[in-house]
């Protein structure tokens, strides 16, 4: 008798809660739900069709830097790894990068790096990949943004940017 009152409480209870809530998807009731069939395949006018992604505007530093890397990284496959980095980075190369308003680089310097090589594979891969996303929002201040990223790099000289790598 007890578990015939308890869950004849429990669907109370549920009902209660099911009334208070709201279905914004159209449907009136919660009979049309029941009635309504499964294998409901709208016509093929019903469904929007898919619109181009937004080319994005930079929120921040970081989700813009996010942007650069990918584009450096697309335009520069032959030079680039993915996966684990090495335990051991054998080069790293610290570039500060000064774009204008269009993504156009302005200057290019090598701030930190102990490779001459793995330098100019930076600098040149960073030239490659112009013109780089707007950084329209960034720039509150004058005409250009300058920021820096970092280039990791495996023994074959092929690199990973930090702004998009893993954990090393």
């Amino acid at each position: 008798m007890n578990t015939i009152r308890t869950s004849a409480a429990s669907l109370l209870c549920m009902a209660c809660l099911c009334g208070c809530s709201t279905i914004s998807s159209g449907i009136s009731s919660t009979a049309s739900l029941i009635t309504r069939p499964f294998h409901h395949n709208p016509s093929p006018a019903a469904a929007p069709a898919p619109l181009p992604a937004p080319v994005p505007e930079s929120l921040s530093l970081d989700s813009y830097k996010k942007q650069v890397a990918y584009q450096v990284m697309q335009s520069n496959p032959g030079q680039t790894f993915s996966g684990p980095l090495p335990s051991m980075l054998p080069a790293i190369v610290v570039l500060n990068i000064t774009v204008d308003r269009d993504g156009h680089i302005r200057d290019v310097t090598v701030q930190r790096s102990r490779d001459t090589n793995a330098s100019g594979v930076a600098v040149d891969s960073m030239r490659r990949s112009e013109p780089l996303p707007r950084p329209a929002n960034l720039i509150l201040s004058g005409d250009a943004l300058t920021f820096s990223e970092t280039f990791l790099f495996d023994e074959r000289y092929r690199f990973q940017l930090r702004s998009v790598a893993g954990p090393q």
